[in-house]
């Protein structure tokens, strides 16, 4: 991973390509095509999705372009950002052009990254669920919405909506830009098309050097490196009272959280838990899914192991006799890593790439992990180096390295200090990011109004 003393101003750019290959547009205009006759699959698709929790049936119009709220006056700056990660990672960045004078509309892709913008960003930016990728939900978008600017997270490229803002004038940037090499493989089976589309954005902001390589090997056409957003984030909130509460009904048990945790991870979490109670370790352990809408499942499986637990969901308090509290809830990592002795992320054990080891790290908080950690690898992989983190592969691994920072004070405050300082090492991209706005940012209000007393 590329530190913040040796970022680049200005990574080298691609060579300027001035229109797609015929075969490349031809591939686009056929998606595009495409689109009109997958919409009433679209519908159907939302429908599903929305008996499994997973929309907001009140806000489906939004999916389909049709906006919910009026259009502020004056210049509006779009920002995307699919998931939880992504929103949380743009929140700051958020903050920073509202002040700076434009209106902020705020688009995600998931109800709980919705849930965060509700909770962080209520005060300075309007909220909507991005729109389905066709072309008519993305014209009734754009003719409502208007943007000056749209700014798309990390690797959100949507070939209908570029090419709608290509043809509308608007600048693209993608901000905080990543391209696993797992996606440049894929994207590599099909050149013309790759081309077509990375083209298009105005500017990449890279999160590292390899990305910066593989988007310019595909066809974007300038690309600069400023690093990670997420890095930049603060911790996330707690209320200090709550915090006390919940130490002081643990008591001087260690506590153990597993976060965002995915289907088969918790049965790990739980064995884990129980070869230590069989040692005679009294452990608390806080199993917090990475989908709370799954409590009730993770909870049967929990007493299905023979684990006396309790729900935070249902306003349950820890008492002497819980083995393992379900943090059913949304929005509380801030509470339960500050809780936490130690903790382990979810999502890697399985097949899913893994979680976001930055907010424990910045809290301090000894972490361990599984081998599925693609999502976040170049993160991993500094804090691998550093030796400020572990890995664990199965329920005895887990057990083993919970035993040991239990039984170690020493080793669990130098993987806490160590991760917290190669965290720190990549800060600032948040500052690099706005400077390279700059050019594209429209004229705010402020200075309409400064201009016309002059």
């Amino acid at each position: 991973m590329t530190n913040s003393s040796s970022l680049p101003p200005e990574a080298e750019a691609a060579p300027d390509w001035p229109a797609a290959s015929f075969l490349g547009e031809a591939a686009l205009a056929l998606y595009s095509a495409a689109g009109y006759l997958a919409l009433p699959a679209a519908g159907a698709l939302l429908t599903r999705r929305a008996k499994r929790g997973k929309e907001d049936r009140s806000r489906r119009a939004e999916r389909f372009g049709k906006a919910s709220l009026a259009r502020p006056n004056g210049p509006l700056v779009w920002v995307h950002a699919a998931s939880v990660g992504e929103t949380a990672a743009a929140a700051p960045l958020i903050r920073r052009l509202h002040d700076s004078g434009p209106a902020i509309l705020l688009t995600t892709g998931t109800l709980t990254a919705a849930d965060v913008a509700a909770r962080r960003l209520n005060d300075v930016a309007l909220h909507q669920f991005a729109p389905i990728d066709t072309p008519v939900t993305v014209r009734r978008f754009l003719d409502h919405w208007r943007p000056d600017l749209a700014l798309f997270a990390e690797s959100e490229l949507w070939p209908t909506m570029l090419r709608s803002l290509n043809r509308r004038n608007v600048p693209l940037v993608v901000v905080s830009a990543r391209m696993s090499e797992r996606s440049f493989r894929s994207w590599q089976r099909f050149p013309l098309l790759a081309r077509a589309v990375l083209a298009r954005p105005q500017l990449y902001l890279a999160q590292t050097l390899a990305d910066a390589d593989r988007l310019r090997a595909l066809g974007a056409a300038r690309v600069q490196v400023c690093g990670n957003l997420k890095f930049d984030v603060p911790p996330p909130p707690v209320d200090d009272a709550v915090l006390a509460e919940m130490r002081e009904a643990a008591g001087d048990r260690p506590i153990l959280v597993a976060a965002s945790t995915h289907p088969g991870e918790e049965a790990v979490v739980a064995a884990a838990h129980a070869e230590l109670a069989r040692r005679g370790t009294r452990l608390l352990t806080v199993v917090a899914p990475r989908h709370p809408k799954r409590g009730d499942a993770v909870a049967e499986a929990i007493q299905s192991a023979g684990q006396h637990v309790r729900r935070r969901s249902l306003n349950e308090a820890i008492d002497a006799d819980t083995d393992i509290y379900l943090a059913d809830t949304i929005g509380e990592m801030g509470l339960w890593y500050r809780l936490a002795d130690m903790a382990f992320l979810g999502g890697s054990l399985v097949s899913r790439g893994g979680q976001n080891p930055i907010e424990p790290a910045k809290l301090r908080v000894p972490v361990l992990h599984g081998a599925h950690v693609g999502n976040f690898r170049d993160v991993y992989e500094a804090l691998h180096e550093a030796k400020a983190v572990k890995p664990v592969s199965n329920e005895s691994d887990l057990a083993a390295a919970v035993a040991r920072l239990i039984d170690d004070a020493h080793e669990r405050d130098r993987l806490a200090r160590e991760a917290y300082a190669c965290v720190e090492r990549f800060t600032g991209a948040l500052e690099r990011i706005l400077d390279a706005l700059k050019p594209y940012l429209p004229a705010s209000g402020h200075e309409d109004k400064a201009a016309a007393g002059a």
